[in-house]
């Protein structure tokens, strides 16, 4: 089926064949168009497809003021955005719940901060000496490796394997109280 010529102000006509046609004619100009917006392919045809499916669903009601190729990419751009912000809604609220979780986990261990202080305190205390003198020196004085390192006469490369050992031995002595150590170490037990 050829095609007629788009005027401005002229309506849709609601036949399957003119948006089928429609489709076929533009698709991959508005799918590069998406994509550009989107970077992702599949997300990209889905908008596409989106914006025919809509077209057809409302082909009689539609009233193009401009060119209609200037219509079908100006809807491709709204429903990409569109996408763009919703996607950012649920991302915030994911972000959101995933901190509710984190208090309510913590509120939960509320109770057990003496015993988790108790615990953190024992395992620091049987930490290496130099293991301990790192860890002590990063997380509470702050300090970067390099400006460890020359403190206490190593190699950088001594520091971070020192942290890491410590780390490793912390995690593992704390084991069900690592939300709540994590809080600990970076709020109450700094001197």
């Amino acid at each position: 089926m050829e095609l007629r010529p788009w005027n401005a102000g002229q309506k849709l006509n609601g036949a399957s064949q003119e948006v089928e046609q429609l489709f076929k004619t533009h698709f991959k100009g508005l799918h590069a168009y998406a994509y550009i917006i989107l970077r992702d392919s599949h997300l990209a045809e889905e908008i596409v497809q989106e914006v025919f499916v809509k077209l057809c669903e409302r082909a009689s009601g539609i009233n193009i003021q401009t060119s209609l190729e200037s219509y079908l990419y100006r809807s491709v751009y709204n429903e990409s955005l569109n996408h763009q912000k919703h996607e950012k809604v649920k991302a915030r609220y994911r972000t959101m719940m995933s901190r509710k979780q984190e208090i309510a986990e913590q509120q939960a261990i509320g109770g057990d901060y003496p015993a988790l202080e108790t615990r953190l305190r024992l395992a620091l205390g049987e930490l290496p000496q130099q293991c301990r003198t790192v860890f002590l020196m990063s997380r509470f004085e702050e300090l970067k490796y390099r400006e460890i390192a020359d403190r206490m006469g190593i190699s950088v490369k001594t520091v971070e394997n020192q942290m890491g050992k410590a780390l490793r031995i912390l995690r593992h002595k704390l084991k069900g109280f690592l939300l709540l150590a994590i809080f600990l170490l970076t709020n109450i037990l700094k001197p």
